[in-house]
């Protein structure tokens, strides 16, 4: 009798386990079936970039050197904002963290769109920062708790975010080509458009579930101590102080192209209305550059992202002695496209393939480790380099800005490059513990 009840017991802790695993796979299933569709309103701000720059300086009265010290505050809030944000994240897990962070990004496009000073653009600036701290975090983590482990899982994840991206970029094109029109129209509504898919963005963000396991509550003593704990064993590796490295550098050509884009077609007179096409089509050739990441990896294997990282640079420099030129402008434009398509070309695989080597030989709680001393590290640094930036363009001409800055961008990517040789791209068992963390 006692046999036969201990055996119903067994039989029903064991259909309980199955239960809570088939539950538990469910879950995974559902993030990884809405993450693709998540991603495409959430990655970052639709209807924003292509005319965000002419807002701020037509609209709210900043000079093109403010412009960029705009975004260097931005990089800055993120970087003095990132532990707080882990640490919310270990506190209320990555689900709801995602939730509160799309709510902070409806906050902050309604400052963007009431300031009346550059402070108020600070305070807008402060709340991106935070919001998208933990959406960087959080997000592709997500999607990579509900992976199934095993060898193919960086390469699953990168088929399915970079497919996420390739869509986003797609959107992006359309988005800018409405938001130039409509700001011609009237400035607000681009950024009302924006504010719009982020609220879409939050609908979807409610439809995820956690699958992270819940880890032991630590004081936020404690919390500082891991994290410093975590950062040290981060940058004692090899392997991943040089990817850090790396993206620094990169991360840093990307945002000085972003905001300097924009300057260079105002400067050559190309009337406002037809930014959005050209980031449109340039947003198109992103997306499929992305969408083709992982044939760039394996034809290019160790050398991708000297592959992505030299043309970039390069480009700077030549878009610099190109805008020197006092020519008409239908022949100057067609130049200065081929070196914002090569741009657009290498930024398009770069986010999905960066994550793929940060993420390679990690688990869950080691990502989000890496993932924080990869966001300081690049948004301190990052941050100091365009207000040297800043300050150049302040002082020079947009074409001696775009020299000068693209030479030391060159400079900077053929040393760290060197650094990385023989520190990165080996097979596992050449690792040591201490590069694998």
């Amino acid at each position: 009798m006692v046999e036969n009840e201990q055996m119903k017991a067994m039989q029903e802790k064991i259909q309980n386990q199955e239960k809570a695993e088939k539950i538990w796979n469910e879950r995974k299933q559902k993030n990884i079936k809405k993450y693709p569709i998540y991603r495409m309103f959430a990655w970052d701000l639709l209807f924003y970039y292509s005319i965000i720059y002419l807002f701020l300086t037509i609209e709210k009265g900043l000079t093109p050197a403010e412009a960029l010290q705009f975004d260097a505050f931005y990089v800055l809030f993120k970087s003095i904002l990132q532990i707080p944000c882990t640490i919310l994240i270990e506190k209320i897990g990555k689900r709801k963290s995602i939730v509160i962070a799309n709510v902070i990004l409806i906050i902050h496009i309604v400052i963007i769109m009431a300031s009346r000073s550059f402070v108020d653009l600070l305070i807008s600036q402060i709340l991106c920062a935070f919001a998208f701290n933990i959406k960087t975090v959080c997000e592709t983590d997500m999607l990579y708790d509900s992976l199934e482990h095993g060898e193919k899982r960086g390469i699953i994840f990168s088929k399915i975010d970079g497919k996420a991206n390739s869509i986003y970029y797609y959107m992006d094109a359309i988005s800018a080509i409405i938001a130039s029109f409509t700001f011609v129209i009237n400035s607000y509504i681009p950024l009302i458009l924006c504010m719009i898919v982020l609220i879409i963005a939050f609908y979807f963000s409610l439809q995820f579930e956690e699958v992270g396991l819940r880890k032991k509550s630590y004081t936020i003593k404690e919390e500082l101590k891991n994290i410093r704990y975590s950062l040290r064993n981060v940058f004692r590796s090899k392997r991943l102080r040089s990817l850090l490295l790396f993206n620094v550098v990169f991360v840093a050509m990307l945002r000085f192209t972003q905001t300097t884009r924009n300057t260079v077609l105002t400067t050559i007179g190309l009337p406002e209305q037809y930014f959005g096409i050209i980031f449109a089509i340039l947003g198109i050739i992103s997306g499929i550059a992305a969408k083709e990441q992982g044939k760039i990896h394996k034809r290019y294997r160790n050398h991708t992202l000297a592959f992505l990282a030299i043309p970039m640079a390069v480009s700077i420099v030549f878009l610099g002695f190109t805008t020197l030129w006092k020519i008409d402008i239908h022949i100057i434009l067609p130049i200065i496209l081929v070196f914002f398509i090569i741009q657009y070309s290498m930024k398009g695989p770069y986010y999905v393939l960066i994550r793929q080597y940060l993420n390679n030989f990690t688990n869950s709680e080691k990502r989000i480790k890496i993932t924080t001393a990869n966001n300081l590290f690049e948004n301190l640094v990052v941050s100091i380099l365009l207000f040297v930036f800043s300050a150049i363009l302040e002082n020079v001409s947009i074409s001696y800005a775009l020299l000068i800055v693209g030479c030391i961008m060159l400079l900077l990517v053929t040393w760290v490059l060197e650094y990385m040789r023989n520190r990165v791209g080996k097979p596992v068992e050449e690792y040591s513990k201490r590069d694998l963390i």
